[in-house]
């Protein structure tokens, strides 16, 4: 005999159908931090690791952080080096170049927060290793 635990539901606005609760937290945004020992263009030569802790912060400021919201984590290689360095934002799949804290500070704002796509900032799909 097997049971099945119902969905649970997000509550709806008045008139629209409820949705499925679908993870833990509404986005993801990983960052590359991989650092290639044999001198090949990687990430962390482009100050990954300090774009990460400038989001994670940002993200903790505006008050996007903890469950519901926004998750900021580390990754090994993503596998865009040619890119680099890179960050993707879940669900949604979307990758992003930056150069400076502004262009972390325009994620956070607009695609962490509000859901907007920083069209600017999008790593050009055939950019691979």
């Amino acid at each position: 005999m097997s049971s099945t635990a119902p969905n649970p539901v997000t509550p709806a606005a008045p008139g629209a159908a409820a949705q499925p609760e679908a993870s833990y937290f509404k986005r993801h945004i990983f960052f590359c931090l991989n650092e290639r020992s044999n001198g090949q263009e990687c990430c962390a030569q482009h100050d990954a690791q300090a774009a990460f802790d400038h989001c994670k912060a940002a993200v903790k400021a505006a008050g996007l952080s903890g469950p519901g919201q926004v998750r900021v984590n580390k990754a090994g290689c993503l596998d865009r080096c040619a890119a680099g360095p890179v960050a993707v934002v879940y669900p949604e799949g979307v990758w992003y170049t930056y150069v400076d804290n502004a262009d972390i500070d325009d994620i956070v704002q607009l695609h962490l927060a509000k859901g907007e796509v920083v069209t600017r900032l999008l790593t050009p799909p055939d950019m691979g290793r």
